[in-house]
């Protein structure tokens, strides 16, 4: 077998792999649109979109997805309060003061975190979190939003900060050198300088950790409650989309009945939050990449 017979076969599996990856999610995208047009062949789209009740599994049926869109964005703006700041001060330091040799170690150790079962995580929240927020918060509901949405913030951490720390690792050296030419602080240099240079690497790791909140599952599945409230208050139980499915899912709800079918809706509406999210982040790599071109 020559070279040239080697590389074409080297190309047909990667674009075979690429491939089933498109399929995939083409397929993934087409169960979910034929599920939730025939829950919307039941139901109005309008009552899904601005009702502020979800009890499909009650007796008297409600299916404005509000509640749950609401207990989602709660959490997910929790954690992303949580771990921004945090994965933020942690890139630049990693960046701008630590030792070479320590930020090597320091990195994956912070990258640990993003491989801790999120079931862990759920349980972390709910038996220590909650009791010990109970301590400063005495109205602190035991299934509330503020326990996951903090305990989330600690697990996206590493996509803040590593992706952070890639943007500014970017930065020319030129513009450091040239700051600390001028006169400024090593602080001044940091945060005046290179994180302004790298913010477009920063915002779409925001966005990115924020789509990963949104779409997490058991944390909120096991310490938020499943209690659809439209409501900002984070101290009393809500459910978010992704607890909801969980709920449904786990096999006492008929199967093909409207409520059954309410996951599909559901989640689509994850699914165009979460492509929404993306997208923007992408445009937003696009837009500085050619900026600075």
């Amino acid at each position: 077998m020559n070279r040239k017979t080697k590389e074409n076969i080297i190309e047909k599996a990667l674009a075979a792999c690429a491939l089933i990856t498109v399929l995939t999610t083409v397929g993934i995208i087409l169960v979910l649109l034929v599920e939730a047009v025939s829950f919307f062949s039941e139901v109005s789209i309008i009552e899904f979109l601005t009702g502020t009740e979800w009890t499909p599994l009650f007796t008297n049926k409600s299916y404005g997805i509000l509640p749950l869109i609401a207990g989602t964005m709660l959490t997910s703006f929790i954690a992303i309060g949580v771990a921004l700041p945090i994965g933020l001060t942690i890139a630049v330091y990693l960046n701008e003061y630590a030792p070479r040799r320590f930020r090597k170690v320091v990195k994956p150790l912070l990258e640990i975190l993003a491989v801790v079962p999120t079931v862990v995580y759920g349980f972390f929240a709910l038996m220590i979190v909650t009791p010990f927020l109970k301590n400063f918060i005495p109205e602190l509901a035991g299934f509330n939003a503020l326990s996951p949405g903090l305990v989330m913030g600690i697990m996206i951490i590493p996509f803040v900060s590593s992706l952070s720390e890639d943007a500014l690792n970017s930065v020319p050296d030129s513009l450091r050198q040239a700051a600390f030419g001028m006169g400024s602080t090593k602080l001044q240099t940091a945060f005046k300088v290179m994180v302004p240079a790298a913010s477009s690497g920063i915002i779409v790791s925001a966005i990115l950790a924020i789509s990963r909140a949104i779409g997490e599952t058991m944390i909120v599945a096991i310490a938020a409650g499943h209690q659809p409230r439209f409501t900002i208050d984070p101290t009393i139980p809500i459910e978010t989309i992704t607890a909801y499915i969980v709920q449904v899912s786990m096999g006492d709800v008929p199967y093909g009945t409207i409520a059954y079918k309410t996951i599909f809706a559901a989640g689509i509406t994850l699914f165009v939050f979460t492509f929404i999210l993306n997208n923007i982040s992408y445009w937003i790599r696009n837009k500085y990449r050619e900026k600075y071109e």
